[in-house]
């Protein structure tokens, strides 16, 4: 079982565990230094005060371990982007497709979202297999990423 929950000050040891190895291998950025996962944990935490909020960042919990983090930006015009990442360690165990699914849920609902797109590298299948579980529609590959899109029913 996941839960979805803010991110704390002490997360940044497991934010940087989260933006380490394979799992950067897509994100087109080294690995996350010490100092830098705890400057991210800061920006999350005042991106995350600010009314209205523009963008969430969630943490992606399962019994106290923080294995991910899953990003839902707002757009004025009622449409969202999702983005997720997962420690390698964790995947294909479930985890991404069930935080996503809640990310939608929460879209759809608390933040009044209308429809949402989603992309991945195309050297990425399995993401794009996430996006679809949680009924992403496959558009097609744009700017060199596969595009995805999802719209409230």
């Amino acid at each position: 079982m996941i839960a979805l929950r803010p991110l704390t000050y002490d997360d940044a040891p497991a934010i940087r565990r989260v933006y380490s190895g394979a799992t950067v291998t897509f994100l087109g950025r080294p690995a996350m230094t010490c100092q830098e996962a705890e400057d991210y944990v800061v920006r999350v935490r005042e991106r995350a005060a600010c009314d209205p909020v523009e963008q969430y960042i969630l943490g992606v919990d399962a019994a106290g371990d923080l294995l991910g983090v899953v990003k839902l930006g707002r757009r004025p015009s009622g449409h969202g982007r999702v983005s997720y990442v997962l420690r390698e360690d964790c995947w294909g165990r479930g985890y991404a497709t069930k935080a996503v699914a809640e990310l939608v849920v929460f879209a759809f609902t608390t933040a009044g979202l209308d429809s949402l797109g989603a992309k991945h590298h195309p050297g990425n299948p399995a993401s794009g297999r996430v996006l679809e579980k949680a009924g992403f529609m496959r558009l097609g590959i744009q700017n060199r990423m596969v595009e995805y899109l999802l719209t409230f029913a």
